[in-house]
C-alpha cells in the first residue's frame, strides 16, 4: 500500500466511522457498534467501496487503539474505590463474575468448538463494557442514583479481573507445551503484573516527579511513550500488550498527574479507539456471521438472564428495590472493548474461525439492545420477579 493510499484509507476510516456514529447518536445508539458497522460496510467482505483489501495492513493502528483503550481503563481503576465498597461490594462483584464467567464457560463448552475457544467465549460473555456502562450512566443522568455507585464498583472489580484473566489466558492461547510451561508463562505474566502493581501502589511520588512537567505537550509525549513501551515490554515477555497498557494506566492513575493525563488522553482514546473498532469491523465476513446466528442469539438470551440474576442478588444484598435491581442488571448488560480484544487475540492465536464473527455479532447485538433497554428500564421491571428482591425496610427516624 502506497503512502497516499494509506492516508486515504485512514482518513476515510475516520470520516466513515464519525459520520455513521453521528447518525446513530440521534436515536440513542452508542458509538462502538456503529464504528464496527462502518468498518463492516467499507470492508473487503461487502460490495461497494472498500477502503482496504487486507485489514492486517492496519495492524499497528489497531494496536495503538488497543493500547489507549486499555491504558484509559487502567487510569480509571482505583484501588481506593474498591476498598471503600467493603464486603458487600466484593460479594456483589464476585457473584456477577461467577454467574457470567461461569455461564459463559459452560456455554463455550456446549458449543463444542474447543477448550481454548471456550475460555475466550467465557471472557467475551463474562465482562461488560466499562466505556458503554459509564457513558450510559452519564447520558441517562443516573450517576447519582444509589445503585449507580454499586454498578461502578462492579466495573472496577471487572477491570481487576480483566488483567488477571488476560494474564491467565495468554499462555493458553500461545500454545504453551504442557502444564509446566503454561504455569511458567503464567508465573512470568503474574510477576510482571506484580511489579507494575507495586509501582502503581507505592511509586506515585516517583511517577509524579518523572511526569511532573507543567507543559501539556511534554506530558502527552511522555505518557504516550510509556504506555506504548509498557505494552511492548509486556508483549516481549510473553504477556498480552493489553495487560501492559492497563497496568501502566493504573500506575499513572495513582499519581498526582492523573487528572491531567486523564484529560489529555481522552482525544487519543477516542480517535484510536474508533480506529480499533473500525478495523475490527473490516475483518467481519457476513458469510461467517451468518453461520453463528443461532449461537449469538442464544448467548444474548443467556447474558440477559445472568445479568438480571446478578442484579437481583446485588439489589437484595444492598437492600435495593426491584426497579434498582433491574437497573443494575440492564446497565451492565452491554459488552464491548474487552470482548473484541479477546476476539482479536483468538484470531491471532489461530483459534476456530467462528469465534471472531460470533463475538462480533454478540457485541453488536448487545451494544444495540443494552442502551435501548436501559432507557426503558422503568417499563421492564417485570423482567425481575419481585420475590427475588426484598429491600431492607428503611428505619423510621
Amino acid at each position: 500500500m502506497s503512502n497516499g493510499h494509506a492516508l486515504l484509507a485512514v482518513g476515510g476510516a475516520f470520516l466513515a466511522a464519525g459520520a455513521l456514529a453521528r447518525v446513530g447518536a440521534r436515536i440513542g445508539l452508542p458509538t462502538i457498534p456503529l464504528f464496527m458497522l462502518a468498518g463492516f460496510v467499507f470492508g473487503p467482505h461487502t460490495p461497494g467501496l472498500s477502503l482496504v483489501d487486507d485489514p492486517a495492513e492496519f495492524g499497528v493502528l489497531a494496536g495503538l487503539g488497543l493500547v489507549f483503550l486499555l491504558f484509559y481503563l487502567g487510569l480509571e481503576f482505583s484501588l481506593d474505590d474498591l476498598a471503600r465498597g467493603g464486603a458487600r461490594l466484593a460479594w456483589a462483584g464476585l457473584a456477577y463474575l461467577v454467574l457470567n464467567i461461569g455461564g459463559g464457560l459452560a456455554f463455550g463448552f456446549a458449543l463444542g468448538w474447543g477448550t481454548r475457544e471456550a475460555l475466550v467465549i467465557a471472557g467475551a460473555i463474562g465482562i461488560s463494557s466499562s466505556a458503554i456502562v459509564t457513558k450510559l450512566l452519564l447520558e441517562t443522568r443516573r450517576m447519582n442514583n444509589r445503585e449507580s455507585r454499586l454498578i461502578m464498583g462492579i466495573i472496577v472489580l471487572e477491570d481487576l479481573f480483566l488483567a488477571l484473566y488476560l494474564a491467565l489466558l495468554q499462555p493458553v492461547l500461545s500454545g504453551a507445551d504442557g502444564f509446566g510451561a503454561a504455569l511458567a508463562d503464567f508465573g512470568k505474566a503474574f510477576g510482571f503484573l506484580l511489579v507494575l502493581a507495586a509501582l502503581a501502589r507505592w511509586g506515585g511520588r516517583l511517577v509524579s516527579r518523572l511526569f511532573g512537567s507543567a507543559d501539556d505537550e511534554l506530558l502527552t509525549v511522555c505518557f504516550v511513550g510509556v504506555a506504548v513501551l509498557g505494552a511492548a515490554a509486556a508483549e516481549e515477555v510473553g504477556v498480552s500488550d493489553a495487560i501492559g497498557a492497563f497496568m501502566v494506566g493504573m500506575m499513572l492513575g495513582n499519581s498526582k498527574v492523573a487528572p491531567r493525563v486523564h484529560k489529555l488522553v481522552l482525544p487519543l482514546r477516542d480517535a484510536f479507539g474508533a480506529l480499533f473498532f473500525f478495523i475490527f469491523g473490516l475483518s467481519i465476513d457476513p458469510g461467517a456471521v451468518g453461520t453463528v446466528v443461532l449461537p449469538v442469539l442464544a448467548a444474548v438470551a443467556l447474558t440477559l438472564v445472568l445479568n438480571l440474576g446478578a442484579g437481583a442478588f446485588a439489589a437484595r444484598l444492598h437492600g435495593f428495590d426491584r426497579q434498582e435491581g433491574v437497573n443494575i442488571g440492564l446497565t451492565v448488560l452491554t459488552r464491548g472493548e474487552f470482548s473484541l480484544v479477546l476476539a482479536a487475540m483468538a484470531t491471532t492465536a489461530g483459534l476456530d474461525s467462528r469465534v471472531a464473527p460470533f463475538v462480533a455479532g454478540y457485541v453488536l447485538l448487545l451494544a444495540v439492545i443494552g442502551p435501548l433497554a436501559v432507557l426503558r428500564s422503568d417499563r421492564l421491571t417485570w423482567l425481575l420477579p419481585a420475590k427475588l428482591v426484598r429491600p431492607r425496610p428503611v428505619p423510621v427516624p
